[in-house]
């Protein structure tokens, strides 16, 4: 018979969410020629030194898996992302804290050069629930 040690598990101290949304609209003038069947998801886990909730680190997580799943995508001969949703949760363990970054989006080549954007509805990280 085995026996696990006992560990101390995960605390959710925060999480919040953006749903699927559409990063560009017809009225922009993008040449699709391509798109993925499905979306991409990934997950990052990132390890911080205290509680993140109220310094810019979320913010920066969330931009980092972002620019991570783009490359991915870019690897694969895409170049955009037409439909982006993330969520982010704060986690704690005693004295340790981690973000956990769930990142999704629907890569698409286009011919036409396209700025870069900010993940969508990134100001849900600045309001307290």
């Amino acid at each position: 018979m085995f026996f696990r040690r006992k560990e101390t598990p995960w605390e959710v101290v925060d999480s919040r969410s953006v749903d699927p949304v559409p990063m560009y609209y017809d009225e922009e003038d993008l040449e699709v020629v391509a798109i993925k069947d499905s979306n991409i998801r990934r997950t990052y886990v990132l390890q911080v030194k205290t509680d993140t909730r109220q310094s810019q680190d979320l913010p920066h997580a969330v931009m980092f898996a972002r620019e991570q799943l783009l490359q991915e995508a870019k690897k694969n001969g895409y170049n955009i992302l037409l439909l982006e949703s993330w969520r982010v949760t704060v986690l704690r363990k005693a004295k340790l804290h981690r973000i956990e970054v769930e990142y999704s989006g629907r890569p698409a080549r286009t011919l036409s050069q396209v700025k870069s954007r900010r993940p969508p509805f990134m100001d849900i990280l600045q309001t307290s629930q």
